[in-house]
C-alpha cells in the first residue's frame, strides 16, 4: 500500500525547500493581489483621501463618489448595454462556428481534412494586415455597424484547434460508428452526443471568447466613429482621459487636491467597474477550466 503524504518522513532539505517554496507562492500571490485590493479600497474611498496618498489597505473615509460620478455619464449605460451586446451575441456565434469547424476536422474520415487544417493554420501565421482589412470591412458595409465588432472575429484558429483536439481524444470513433448504426445522422449526433460530453471545452471557449469581446478595444477605435455604437472600453477611455487633471495648473492647493483626487477615484471606479462581471461569471466557470483547456491542448 501506498503511504499517505502525511507519513512519509521528509528530511531537512526537503522541509526547507517546501517552506521556501511556500514562501516565494505567498510573495507571488500578494503581489498580485494587492494592485487588486489597493484598487478596490481606493474606489470606495473619498477624492481627499486618493488624492493626498492615505489610502494604503482599506478604504478611508468611506464613499461612493466615485460609483456615483461614473454612472452619471449617460454614455456609460450606453456603453455597457453595446458591450453586453457584443459579447452574448459574439461569443454565441464564436460557439457555433468554433464546433462546427473543429467537429469534422476531429473525425478521421473526412475528406480533405489536412489541407483544410493547412488552410486554417496558414490564416495563424499570415494576414493581410491592418489596411487590406479596412478596406474588406469598408467593401464589405460594415464600418460603423454592430457586425463590424462580430463577424471579422467569427472565429479563432487558435480555439478551433483546442476543440478539435478535444472531440478526437472524447468523442471516439466507436460512438460515431454506433450511432450511424442507429440511423442517426452527423448533425443529431453532434447536437445529442457531442455537445452534451463537451460541456467542459464548451465552458473555456465561451469564457475566452467572451472576455476577448468584453475587453475588445482596437477594432472599435478603428472601425467606428459613430459613438452610440461605442463599446464599454472606448467609453471608459474617453472618460480618463477627458479626466486627466493638471493639478499644477490650479492655484488653490485645497481644490487642486479634491479635482485631482476626484479624477483618481473616477479612474480606480472605472476599473472595478468594468471588472466585476467577469469577476463574478468565473468562479462559476473555473470548475470546467482545468480539464477543458488541458485535455484539449495536450491530448490528441
Amino acid at each position: 500500500m501506498f503511504k499517505s503524504r502525511k507519513s512519509i518522513k521528509l528530511s531537512s532539505f526537503d522541509r526547507f525547500f517546501l517552506f521556501f517554496n511556500d514562501m516565494i507562492l505567498l510573495g507571488a500571490l500578494l503581489l498580485v493581489l494587492y494592485p487588486v485590493i489597493y484598487i478596490i479600497s481606493s474606489s470606495l474611498s473619498s477624492p481627499i483621501a486618493v488624492a493626498s496618498g492615505r489610502v494604503v489597505l482599506f478604504p478611508v473615509e468611506f464613499s461612493l463618489r466615485g460609483f456615483k460620478a461614473v454612472f452619471e455619464y449617460r454614455d456609460i449605460v450606453n456603453g455597457f448595454s453595446n458591450t453586453i451586446f457584443y459579447t452574448i451575441t459574439g461569443t454565441l456565434i464564436n460557439l457555433t462556428m468554433t464546433i462546427l469547424a473543429a467537429y469534422p476536422l476531429s473525425r478521421r474520415r473526412m475528406p480533405g481534412k489536412g489541407i483544410i487544417m493547412f488552410l486554417f493554420t496558414f490564416t495563424m501565421i499570415f494576414s493581410g494586415g491592418l489596411i487590406p482589412n479596412y478596406m474588406l470591412n469598408s467593401n464589405l458595409g460594415l464600418l460603423n455597424t454592430r457586425l463590424v465588432m462580430i463577424i471579422p472575429n467569427a472565429i479563432s484558429i487558435f480555439n478551433m484547434i483546442i476543440a478539435r483536439t478535444f472531440f478526437e481524444s472524447n468523442i471516439p470513433e466507436e460512438l460515431v460508428e454506433a450511432a450511424q448504426i442507429d440511423g442517426c445522422d452527423h448533425m443529431r449526433f453532434l447536437l445529442k452526443m457531442v455537445l452534451p460530453l463537451s460541456k467542459p471545452i464548451i465552458a473555456v471557449l465561451a469564457l475566452y471568447y467572451s472576455v476577448g469581446h468584453w475587453n475588445a478595444y482596437f477594432d472599435a477605435f478603428i472601425y467606428l466613429n459613430n459613438k452610440v455604437l461605442f463599446p464599454l472600453q472606448i467609453i471608459l477611455r474617453e472618460i480618463l482621459v477627458l479626466n486627466s487633471i493638471d493639478s499644477s495648473a490650479i492655484v488653490d492647493p485645497v481644490l487642486a487636491t479634491s479635482r485631482q483626487g476626484m479624477a483618481d477615484l473616477l479612474k480606480f471606479s472605472l476599473i472595478v467597474v468594468s471588472s466585476l462581471p467577469f469577476m463574478f461569471i468565473y468562479p462559476f466557470v473555473s470548475k470546467h477550466f482545468v480539464k477543458g483547456a488541458l485535455t484539449g491542448a495536450i491530448k490528441g
